[in-house]
């Protein structure tokens, strides 16, 4: 069931926010139990799978920064656009930083949670950055 515009974008402010803490079960907790988070068409399901897939976000780039651009309603799913900043410095990590847009498509549940979120983003330009790093504007 699809939140209403003002309990979405509260809804969305805070699933930035978990992202940010950089607590990756706090991120899960925005998912159904069974829920589904599929990054660039490669889906973990379950709480512990999609708070694995932000662990693995959170620990690549330990100063992460998730910014919220916008929360849209398309029909019976709310788009959620963002743009990550860090800087590749975990385990293994290129020492590079990185500043990429994306968006997730929003399924929700019954429950009030996203039931099922697509996530997109240019992973050939995010390749690129690893590699070569970004200059930000300042």
């Amino acid at each position: 069931m699809m939140p209403e515009p003002p309990q979405l974008r509260d809804f969305a402010t805070r699933y930035t926010a978990a992202w940010c803490s950089r607590n990756a079960p706090s991120v899960a907790a925005f998912f159904a139990p069974q829920g589904v988070l599929s990054v660039n068409g490669v889906p973990a399901v379950g709480r512990r799978a999609i708070a694995e897939v932000a662990h693995g976000f959170m620990t690549a780039f330990p100063d992460l920064l998730l910014l919220m651009d916008d929360i849209l309603i398309q029909g019976a799913r709310a788009e959620y656009h963002w743009t990550f900043i860090g800087t590749n410095g975990g385990p293994g990590g290129t020492g590079h930083r990185v500043r990429f847009s994306g968006f997730e498509e929003w399924k929700f549940g019954d429950d009030g949670l996203i039931a099922e979120s697509q996530g997109h983003f240019d992973s050939a330009a995010y390749q690129s950055q690893l590699e070569r790093g970004i200059q930000e504007l300042l």
